[in-house]
């Protein structure tokens, strides 16, 4: 596959040849749609392998990315942050990111390749990451793709007062999926809250680390309390009891963003970008 890319791309790009041994960020987004998730896949597409294909066909030589996180099969990014190691510097890192963008699935988009400090990591530098998830109460063409329709009228102030008992420390593993094999379930919740803007429905979370399915699982929890199914103030008795049954179902992948990567301890790193909606 890198051949073939090659060929396409040789006649337009060269790189600077000399031999750097460096470290480069990554701030992309993307559309989750069409892709089995981040992490490459061994018989579906996965955004990692894509991207990794581009960079291998730029820089002549396989490279791999690690990336700030995984996102389950269908999730979206307003803003993801991966690092690469490479002995080849681009000459032009604005020319390098248009021909990648112009080789990689136009489901991704590359804002910027920024050079890093060796010891800068993607995963484990990043202090905080932010969450949104999408509701709407009536149907609309232009964000159904992005978003989950619940046709029920829901109970923001609800919501808002059961989202306000996530924040702080917590073991959240009545949120997380069953044998995700996460070493702990402590996270530590920054902020949480719901915004209502006529019929669509913005839940965002901040913390320092999420398990696996674990926004989605409070987000079925918190339309269950906005329905009037559960109590609001059963939060916390659903994560004192450890136990992933007592707590909503899991929402749609669809209507799940990564909305903000911070990396408070270092500054040089690119701002987020707003998210679109």
């Amino acid at each position: 596959m890198v051949g073939a890319f090659f060929c396409h791309c040789s006649a337009t790009y060269s790189i600077d040849e000399i031999k750097t041994n460096m470290r480069f960020g990554i701030h992309l987004c993307y559309n989750g749609s069409a892709f089995a998730g981040w992490q490459r896949q061994v018989n579906a597409a996965g955004i990692q392998e894509n991207i990794e294909n581009g960079l291998s066909v730029l820089l002549k030589s396989e490279t791999t990315i690690t990336g700030c996180g995984r996102t389950d099969t269908g999730v979206h990014a307003f803003n993801y942050f991966a690092h690469f190691d490479t002995d080849i510097n681009p000459k032009d890192l604005n020319e390098f990111v248009y021909h990648l963008n112009a080789i990689i699935d136009s489901n991704i988009h590359v804002f910027e390749v920024f050079p890093v400090i060796d010891e800068w990591n993607a995963r484990f530098s990043a202090t905080k990451r932010s969450y949104r998830y999408y509701i709407l109460t009536e149907r609309n063409p232009f964000l159904s793709q992005f978003s989950w329709m619940v046709p029920y009228s829901l109970n923001i102030d609800n919501m808002n007062e059961a989202a306000s008992l996530l924040i702080g420390k917590h073991d959240f593993t009545s949120f997380a999926k069953l044998h995700g094999n996460q070493k702990t379930g402590i996270c530590t919740v920054a902020s949480a809250g719901i915004i209502q803007s006529g019929s669509l429905i913005t839940f965002e979370i901040s913390a320092d680390r999420f398990l696996r399915n674990m926004v989605r699982a409070i987000s079925g929890t918190l339309i269950d309390i906005g329905r009037g199914r559960t109590e609001k103030d059963s939060i916390l008795e659903l994560m004192a009891s450890k136990n992933r049954s007592q707590a909503g179902a899991s929402v749609p992948a669809q209507g799940l963003f990564l909305s903000e990567v911070l990396y408070e301890n270092n500054p040089e790193i690119p701002q987020n970008r707003k998210p679109f909606f």
